[in-house]
This record gives C-alpha cells, sequence and structure tokens, in this order.
C-alpha cells in the first residue's frame, strides 16, 4: 500500500536556476495542505470573535488537544493596548518560510551596493505571500532566529495590513517596533532586529506547513494571540474548540461582571 500522499495546493517559491538533484532524487512533499475560500474563512473567524487565548487553550483540552498548539511563550506580544485590546489577534494563518541564504552578503566587486541589495531583495528575498493576503489573514513568518534580520518593518507591515491582514507573528524578529506600536498593527516576535535581509536570508517557500515556536502551523489554522501568548488551532477542530471556548467565555463573564457589580467596579469591555 502506497501511504505517500501528494501535496493538494502549495506554494514552493524558485528563487534563482531550477533545482538540481544528485541522482535519481526528487522533491516530495508529505504533508497536504489547503486554501481554503474567503466565505468559509469569515464563517470560522465569526465562531472566534471574542474567544482569547485562555478560552481557546481550554477548547483545545476539551477536544483531546491538551499539548497542542501552544506556541513557545517567548513569542510575545511587541506592544499591549489594554484598553482597546488592538493588539488581539484572531485570524487564519498565511505561512512563509525564510531560511538562511548561502549566497553572498557583499556586492559582487565594482558593483554598487544599492544594486546588488536591489537584486537581491526582488530576486532571492522578496514577499511573493503579499499576493496570497486576505481579509483576516495572520502572516505567520518563519524566519533565521539565530541571526539579527529585520524582515519586518513598519512599511511593508502596514502593507500588509492594507492588504487584508490583521496581525503578524513571527519566531524571529522585526525592526521598526517604534513605528509598528504608534501604527497599531499587531505584532507577536521572538526579539527585535535591525539587520536588513539580504545576504542574511531569502525566501523558500509560502503557505506549506511550519515547525513554528514548537508546533506544527498549516495554512488555514485559527491563530488567536493576545498578551498570554500564541495558541494555533489545527483546522480540523476548530469549530469544536471555538463551542467549548465559547462556553468558557460566557461563564468568565458572567462571574466576573457579578463580582465588578458586588465591588462597585464600572464595567468594561471584558465583562459587557
Amino acid at each position: 500500500m502506497n501511504y505517500i500522499k501528494r501535496v493538494i495546493v502549495f506554494s514552493i517559491l524558485s528563487v534563482a536556476t531550477p533545482l538540481a538533484f544528485a541522482g535519481k532524487g526528487e522533491a516530495e512533499n508529505y504533508i497536504e495542505t489547503e486554501i481554503y475560500t474567503q466565505e468559509d474563512n469569515d464563517a470560522m473567524l465569526a465562531l472566534f470573535k471574542e474567544l482569547r487565548v485562555a478560552d481557546v487553550a481550554d477548547g483545545m483540552h476539551s477536544v483531546g488537544l491538551p499539548h497542542t498548539g501552544f506556541v513557545d511563550p517567548a513569542i510575545h506580544a511587541d506592544w499591549l493596548d489594554r484598553k482597546t485590546m488592538k493588539h488581539v489577534i484572531r485570524g487564519i494563518a498565511v505561512t512563509v518560510r525564510y531560511v538562511p541564504t548561502q549566497r553572498s552578503e557583499h556586492p559582487a566587486p565594482g558593483q554598487a551596493f544599492s544594486e546588488w541589495e536591489g537584486n537581491f531583495y526582488n530576486e532571492y528575498s522578496s514577499e511573493p505571500f503579499a499576493d496570497h493576503l486576505f481579509p483576516g489573514a495572520v502572516v505567520m513568518i518563519d524566519d533565521v532566529e539565530e541571526r539579527d534580520i529585520g524582515s519586518i518593518g513598519s512599511y511593508n507591515i502596514l502593507a500588509w495590513k492594507d492588504l487584508g491582514a490583521v496581525g503578524v507573528i513571527t519566531d524571529a524578529g522585526s525592526r521598526d517596533t517604534d513605528e509598528i506600536a504608534l501604527q497599531e498593527v499587531p505584532l507577536y516576535l521572538r526579539k527585535r532586529t535591525r539587520g536588513i535581509r539580504p545576504g542574511r536570508n531569502e525566501i523558500e517557500s509560502i503557505n506549506r506547513p511550519l515547525s513554528f515556536g514548537g508546533v506544527l502551523v498549516m495554512p488555514g489554522d485559527v491563530v488567536v494571540a493576545d498578551g498570554d501568548g500564541v495558541v494555533v488551532v489545527p483546522r480540523a477542530v476548530a469549530k469544536d474548540v471555538a463551542a467549548h471556548a465559547q462556553k468558557v467565555l460566557d461563564g468568565d463573564k458572567a462571574g466576573r461582571r457579578s463580582l465588578y457589580e458586588q465591588m462597585g467596579i464600572p464595567l468594561d469591555q471584558t465583562v459587557e
């Protein structure tokens, strides 16, 4: 019996010359991925509209996945707004992978730096995933965490928001974090960084599975992030997780609202 499943929908980026394989080797993908319609995504996100990471975590336990989807807590919100909760992300994963480059980190002899830099951005370290963004998308970037690379900055993150992204999460870093906070684009990261991408990384794939902060992230998974961290919900169980999580949230709101009233605390958006 053949247990190998071919990929149905995926994007592999060839940014240079065609790949050459030794002998008879071929590139193969063993995990299927799927892209969902906007209608499907909107319906799914409606179920997660008010849910917190804590509620979703309980929901994951209810479907038998208590240790699944909990992203490394080192990946945290870069900025917080406790009054408006604008830092909270609830969205659908668009997955992006950058890998360390094996190309020169310097211009060729006699080549202007600006020419080399522009060519590197265009040919090797580009952003083709921008064409795959949609209202409700979360850009999940698996990058080179060991190096100081500013793959995310104040300009491109704002452009991604303009294309529909509700936030960006990276297992590496971002630069321009002051401006990003001022622009109020939700950003979760491992660290703050400074360097440019040319000579440091290059795009490998989009909408393929990621090993991200210790968890598997598939394109189309539901992602929730707030001050408690980031949790990834497999699409196959997302409806059941949301149903349980909503009950948890409703109970929490009712209980805390009662205490607010008992203690004379003005009601806020978390209990209304």
